[in-house]
């Protein structure tokens, strides 16, 4: 039998892997959202390809994907316990490289938000307020995940967490940094495409 932290990182990945966004996509009857937009299968393109409805249940089951592992892990081992670092980068990993997906998927935003509700609901909030406030200024989704993935372990120290969660989000912020690599690209040529919130309903 596997021990106890072996189950809770396996089952945290292939949470992490289920597809809400393509999943959503099929019950509304709408189109896959790797078929349009950026291609990927996160909130954001799955509003600029389905609408606010399809993109409001794709970012509640991408944050819950992040969430619900860890609360579970939470559960099963002690408080203090760095394999809950480990479960909540499962999730994520489980996300961005989907095994129902190929082993390709999202970019990991929505779910790193979810791991962190459960860490640390303090720094999810100021992570959340930083995302809100640099979309809302430059209208660049990307930009806003960049800038408060770069932030959060400062956060993490102001806000006197441990250095097992330091570690997580440095860890977190640099795979959604090399993930983000193209849409660095374009925010430097000023090809990268802007959040509309008035896409229609679908």
């Amino acid at each position: 039998m596997l021990p106890m932290n072996i189950v809770l990182i396996i089952l945290a990945y292939f949470i992490g892997s289920i597809p809400s966004g393509v999943i959503v996509a099929r019950a509304l009857g709408g189109a896959d959202p790797r078929s349009g937009g950026s291609g990927n299968i996160g909130a954001t393109n799955v509003l600029r390809t389905l609408g606010k409805k399809a993109a409001v249940l794709t970012l509640l089951g991408d944050v819950l994907k992040g969430l619900l592992p860890v609360l579970l892990a939470k559960v099963f081992l002690p408080g203090t316990s760095p394999v809950i670092y480990l479960v909540a980068f499962a999730a994520i990993l489980g996300h961005d490289f989907s095994m129902f997906l190929g082993f390709r998927g999202g970019k990991g935003v929505a779910t790193t938000v979810g791991t962190l509700v459960a860490l640390s609901p303090p720094l999810a909030g100021l992570c959340l307020l930083t995302w809100v406030a640099v979309v809302g200024v430059t209208r660049y989704s990307s930009a806003g995940a960049l800038v408060t993935a770069a932030i959060s372990p400062v956060y993490v120290l102001v806000l006197g967490g441990n250095k097992g969660l330091v570690l997580f989000c440095v860890a977190a912020a640099l795979l959604l940094i090399v993930l983000h690599r193209e849409n660095i690209k374009r925010l430097a040529n000023g090809t990268e495409k802007r959040v509309s919130f008035k896409s229609s309903d679908r």
